[in-house]
């Protein structure tokens, strides 16, 4: 009773209900609260303390900065999603506060997409500058293949790397990205390799232009530390997947290297097991044993996700709100 007491009174005042209302929404920062707030970094920080020391909030830091969510597992943090979303939705300052964060979470998108365009080219070089790529691939590889495979959507496909290593084991393939550039290269690498069996889209990896039960398998190789919403675009990958089929995601462990972030557009400094496992579980997979390749500085994990026979997707946006766990 008493913390539930603590969430409330956390919670009843006008400046920490529009704070929840967006860590509802989205992980943010203390800058990225005090530009849609427009108040002083002092005061928000108090107002975060507060909610943090009630148990509605949960403090997480990466690298130099620390994010802000619904706290998980907590009688505040229960209080909290309970009262989210009785809201008004037509309420003028809430529609100011998320219109600023939609701006903030478009303008993190056009830097990552930027990033993209402008390193099209040389994308495979970048990757190589902190993995061993060969034994990335060949244990991405191996897992697709344990499987017979008819259909595969390559999420993030880049320069089509994946689909050119998985034409022979498919029927159909299709590659997604954002960035018509990388298309662009992707589209002459299959032509020349005569892989007429695969194809690439432009396509927003948050709203797939794909049925349900469409795909044997999704694959998602170094994408996810991009994504403003990681849980989504999980989420979004299990609607697309058939009744038994994995979702195969190759991505970094955590590490504190902040220059991926400023100059690289890194969103996450890497996934722990505990963190992709919440993200599947609020999918609608279910996560198997992975596979750790140890590199230096970085180590990359494979995670296979497998959606269970009448799994039942519900709708809504979970995004970054689900992810982290205190690193």
């Amino acid at each position: 009773m008493d913390d539930v007491l603590a969430g409330l009174r956390a919670i009843a005042e006008p400046t920490r209900l529009r704070i929840l209302v967006l860590c509802a929404r989205s992980e943010l920062s203390v800058t990225d609260l005090v530009d849609i707030l427009g108040q002083s970094q002092p005061r928000v920080s108090r107002h975060l303390k507060l909610m943090v020391e009630a148990g509605v909030l949960e403090r997480n830091r990466e690298g130099a900065r620390a994010y802000y969510r619904v706290a998980e597992r907590t009688a505040g943090g229960d209080v909290a999603r309970a009262l989210t979303p009785l809201v008004p939705a037509d309420d003028a300052m809430l529609e100011t506060d998320l219109a600023r964060l939609e701006t903030i979470r478009s303008r993190r998108s056009e830097r990552a997409t930027a990033y993209f365009q402008e390193n099209a080219v040389h994308w495979e070089d970048l990757r190589g500058l902190y993995v061993d790529d060969a034994l990335v691939d060949a244990s991405l590889m191996e897992a697709v293949r344990a499987e017979p495979v008819e259909s595969l959507l390559d999420i993030g496909t880049g320069t089509g790397r994946v689909l050119e290593q998985l034409a022979d084991h498919v029927t159909s393939a299709v590659g997604i990205d954002n960035a018509k550039p990388m298309l662009e290269i992707a589209r002459d690498k299959l032509d020349r390799a005569g892989l007429s069996n695969c194809q690439v889209r432009l396509a927003d990896m948050y709203h797939l232009p794909f049925p349900a039960d469409r795909f044997d398998a999704v694959t998602l190789n170094m994408v996810l530390h991009h994504a403003e919403m990681p849980g989504e675009v999980l989420r979004e990958a299990a609607r697309v997947l058939k009744p038994g089929g994995r979702v195969i995601l190759v991505d970094f462990a955590p590490h504190e290297l902040e220059e991926l972030r400023e100059q690289h557009t890194h969103r996450w400094l890497g996934f722990s097991g505990e963190e992709i496992g919440r993200l599947a579980k609020s999918a609608g997979l279910g996560l198997e044993p992975a596979v750790s390749l140890t590199g230096d500085p970085l180590t990359v994990c494979l995670w296979s996700a497998r959606k269970a026979d009448g799994t039942e997707l519900t709708t809504g946006n979970t995004g970054a709100a689900e992810l982290r766990a205190a690193s």
